[in-house]
């Protein structure tokens, strides 16, 4: 899990470097607070989680995005979509806290 706090992700690179160290560390999840996504990144247009997320599921480490993004979500129905599909496969999930993270892994 990454600390809250720290730079924006967003590009291929940045998610390339969290593979590696989760790989190297032996994780087979790693869990981003949504806070540290660019803005970039929940707009869907800008190609940048499609890319940023598709890094994750050729290397086969599941990916969580945690925190409250429901007012990004009101305000594009394209991202609704996504996150709603998103959910209900393996590889990839939008959870609001930790706990919603515990009952996806329970």
């Amino acid at each position: 899990m990454l600390a809250a706090d720290g730079p924006p992700l967003e590009s291929e690179r940045d998610a390339t470097d969290l593979i590696g160290e989760a790989l190297g560390a032996g994780a087979e999840l790693v869990v981003i607070p949504a806070a540290r996504l660019s803005g970039d990144f929940f707009r869907l247009s800008t190609r940048k989680a499609g890319l940023f997320i598709q890094k994750f599921t050729n290397y086969r480490v599941r990916l969580a995005i945690l925190g409250d993004i429901e007012a990004r979500i009101a305000a594009s129905d394209a991202l609704a979509d996504f996150v709603r599909e998103s959910n209900k496969g393996e590889a990839v999930w939008f959870v609001t806290d930790e706990a919603a993270l515990e009952a996806k892994l329970g």
